[in-house]
């Protein structure tokens, strides 16, 4: 979760702010800071290329977790943990990251340590993840990030 906040304090947007205003203000705040607005100061043009990385960073992920991407989504995120088998999870600073064998991957943020280890006490992963992960953490599909990774 504090990834997430972390970048809305970035952009400067809250919880509830619609993808339209969310790339709005990506534009202007990439006009401010883009690299090649300071040409004759080497100084500025790579602290602006470190700025608009993290500003670029920030944008696609909250673009990720944002409800219209959810939204749209959805019946893939509903398929997969009804039908697909979960192949490896990996847990690191309360980021769950999920493995399926249809070949999409979630994270869901926020998960507390408490919750991982009774997933992995109980009976069937999958199901535990179905009934009080997926509902309960904002989550978002990095399919296509891992694919390209891995090319």
């Amino acid at each position: 979760m504090k990834k997430i906040n972390d970048y809305r304090k970035l952009l400067g947007v809250e919880k509830n702010t619609e993808l339209k205003e969310l790339k709005s203000i990506y534009r202007n705040m990439m006009k401010s800071y883009h690299p090649d607005k300071f040409v004759d100061d080497h100084d500025q043009k790579i602290e602006a290329e470190e700025k608009s990385k993290e500003i670029i960073e920030a944008y696609h992920f909250l673009v990720s977790i944002s409800r219209e991407t959810i939204e749209q989504g959805s019946e893939e995120f509903n398929s997969t943990l009804s039908s697909a088998g979960m192949v490896d999870f990996h847990f690191e600073k309360s980021i769950l990251k999920v493995i399926y064998d249809n070949g999409n991957t979630y994270e869901f943020f926020g998960v507390p340590h408490k919750i991982y280890t009774k997933m992995v006490n109980s009976e069937s992963y999958g199901r535990f993840v179905r009934r009080h992960i997926s509902e309960t953490y904002p989550y978002r599909n990095i399919s296509k990030r891992v694919a390209l990774a891995e090319v």
